[in-house]
């Protein structure tokens, strides 16, 4: 007798632990057991006795069992196995799960987070969180087109993070490459929006770039009536042109009086990952301008881990914006100057109104010669001599701008 919705509906487990079976016809029928209710199916299939699960009650409910039921009679009749049928539907489901643009980003991102900075492994996946995932990450690779992934990324667009947006499209590449690598999908639609976001516009850091401007800047970092060891930050921004963070991360331990060398370790220097494990340190020259800086700072300072400790706490170094808040403070407007403009006004006013002084020497001393096991000519013992030398002559050369001499004779001496 054929099984009804109200019967289905009502029918309870008798507490056996193995259940109760009712049978619908042609195989189907309910296992109703204390956990739930089972619809299932017995069938043969080339002489074996099989059994075919069919769903949970009442998610299916009997008209759909039944339906499901006859698909299964469909495919026996033309000698297919339909147990076997829903596992490589099963199957199919889980690789396509697999195969989304979230999956293979996040497994991407596993392996090769391991070779890339903390800092860099954690805004990478932040970005696909924030800026993909939600649009594109539960659609497979293969269909994520060129017009569905660039909608994504105008989204970013729109917000005006035009630079973001590059980022993403370079990401989603790397994404796609890992995707064609492990078969998941068989190319990368990123190639395809080459041009087709808002070009970047490239906005240089603030800088000073006159002489004269610069004696005013030199002039206002003399006479700066804040805290000492902002203005000693500002002086030593000038005589050593440093990375910012480098200059408000010095630490004491890097600072060798004797041979008026600032060492910066490769682990803080801005690299690769793998260049900060295998790298070489950056030799920063002192001239005796800056060691009498330091020398005056000791006593402040010294007895703590960093050469500019927090107000708040000497245990983390100086804010990101200290020297910039000073910078504003002196009158030097946003648009004017920047802690990272010390190093374009050295690197400027080197090259056009020192003579002799070397380009090549000059980046050396910038950091942006190669480092790692294979490179770091720049670091080399007999370049250090050039780089001492030119240390000193730029000292000298800012206390005569802020002396207000004539800078063009220098030139011609």
């Amino acid at each position: 007798m054929a099984l009804t919705d109200t019967f289905v509906k009502n029918v309870k487990p008798t507490g056996s632990a193995t259940g109760e079976k009712y049978a619908d016809g042609y195989g189907l029928y309910l296992h109703v057991k204390p956990a739930g209710k089972y619809w299932r199916m017995n069938y043969r299939h080339l002489g074996k006795q099989k059994t075919l699960a069919i769903g949970v009650y009442p998610v299916v409910s009997l008209a759909k069992a039944r339906k499901r039921r006859e698909e299964a009679r469909e495919m026996l009749a033309e000698g297919l196995d339909p147990g076997a049928a829903k596992k490589a539907e099963k199957l199919a489901i889980r690789v396509a799960a697999a195969n989304t643009f979230e999956a293979v980003a996040r497994e991407f991102h596993a392996t090769q987070a391991s070779g890339w900075s903390p800092r860099y492994a954690t805004r990478w996946i932040e970005r696909m969180e924030k800026d993909l995932f939600p649009y594109i990450g539960k659609l497979t690779l293969p269909d994520i087109t060129a017009p569905v992934l660039l909608d994504a990324l105008r989204r970013v667009e729109k917000r005006g993070a035009n630079e973001t947006a590059h980022t993403l499209r370079q990401t989603s590449g790397q994404v796609f490459r890992y995707g064609v690598q492990t078969g998941r999908c068989e190319r990368s639609p990123v190639p395809d929006l080459h041009g087709a976001l808002k070009p970047i516009v490239v906005k240089h850091m603030a800088a000073v770039l006159e002489p004269a401007k610069a004696g005013e800047l030199l002039r206002a970092i003399d006479g700066y009536t804040g805290q000492p060891m902002t203005k000693a930050a500002l002086a030593l921004s000038a005589l050593l042109f440093q990375r910012p963070g480098n200059i408000r991360q010095m630490e004491w331990a890097w600072i060798d009086f004797e041979k008026a060398m600032l060492t910066i370790p490769s682990q803080d220097m801005k690299r690769r990952l793998a260049q900060k494990i295998n790298g070489r340190p950056h030799f920063v020259p002192l001239a005796p301008q800056a060691i009498a800086i330091l020398r005056e700072l000791q006593p402040l300072t010294g007895h703590g881990r960093y050469v500019f400790p927090s107000l708040r706490t000497g245990e983390r170094s100086m804010s990101d914006n200290t020297i910039n808040a000073a910078l504003r403070r002196m009158g030097f407007a946003s648009d004017e100057m920047s802690a990272h403009g010390f190093r374009a006004m050295a690197r400027t006013l080197m090259v056009e109104r020192i003579h002799g002084m070397s380009a090549e020497v000059i980046e050396a001393q910038l950091a942006h010669g190669k480092s790692g096991p294979l490179g770091a000519a720049y670091d080399r013992a007999e370049f250090m001599e050039q780089r001492r030398r030119m240390m000193n002559v730029w000292a000298d050369y800012l206390d005569k701008l802020r002396t207000g001499a004539d800078v063009i004779r220098l030139r011609t001496a």
